[in-house]
């Protein structure tokens, strides 16, 4: 929302005009609180534009902020998050990005079990996973099966696991890909399939 976007955009002195198209839901009529005959008086009209306005600023600031302590909503918040959980702060992320890593982080404090490393791979992935342990040579297998193909930001949810997992432990990927039988059952014809990528079919679950 514009008023979480503009923080850290603008200096302290410079006033900000917030659109009043967003503004609009935030402002009282105090007009109504008053009899129909005074209402056309232009001294109280101008008096509900200039009060109203003010009231409706405070009300959108105060929403704007609290969306700040949550990460889901956090803008210029997350960087609190990433210093409270030892992260770096990279600008060059998108928000949706930075929020899984924070996330992840928040599911991967304490001991690292089976079931962390598994809440951890599904908040990056966004599907369910499952985490096969071979304990024979120190390892784990991650098997993303809520999701076709690799993961997004793959990259940082690997420095995230190595952060969490015992540092004796390897692992690796396993991704999920459709086949070609389930593309037959889709009656997907092969003119279709022609004008579509190997890779873009390998994830076709329409």
């Amino acid at each position: 929302m514009y008023g979480t976007e503009r923080y850290g955009t603008n200096e302290y002195s410079e006033e900000i005009k917030i659109p009043d198209e967003e503004l609009k839901p935030y402002k009282p009529d105090l007009l109504k609180y008053i009899s129909p005959f005074l209402r056309e008086a232009s001294v109280f009209k101008n008096l509900d534009e200039s009060v109203s306005y003010e009231l409706g600023v405070i009300a959108f600031e105060g929403e704007a902020l609290l969306k700040e302590f949550f990460v889901d909503t956090a803008t210029f918040g997350l960087s609190y998050f990433e210093n409270e959980y030892g992260i770096p702060t990279d600008l060059n992320k998108t928000y949706e990005d930075r929020r899984e890593i924070i996330k992840a982080k928040m599911r991967g404090s304490g001991t690292t079990t089976i079931s962390m490393i598994k809440n951890v791979s599904e908040a990056f992935s966004g599907g369910e996973v499952n985490v096969i342990e071979h304990p024979e040579n120190y390892s784990f297998t991650i098997q993303f099966v809520g999701i076709l193909g690799i993961p997004k930001n793959l990259e940082a949810f690997k420095e995230t696991l190595e952060t969490i997992k015992p540092a004796h432990l390897a692992y690796d990927f396993k991704y999920t890909y459709t086949v070609w039988s389930f593309l037959e059952d889709k009656k997907l014809t092969w003119s279709q399939a022609k004008g579509s990528s190997w890779d873009k079919l390998k994830i076709y679950d329409d």
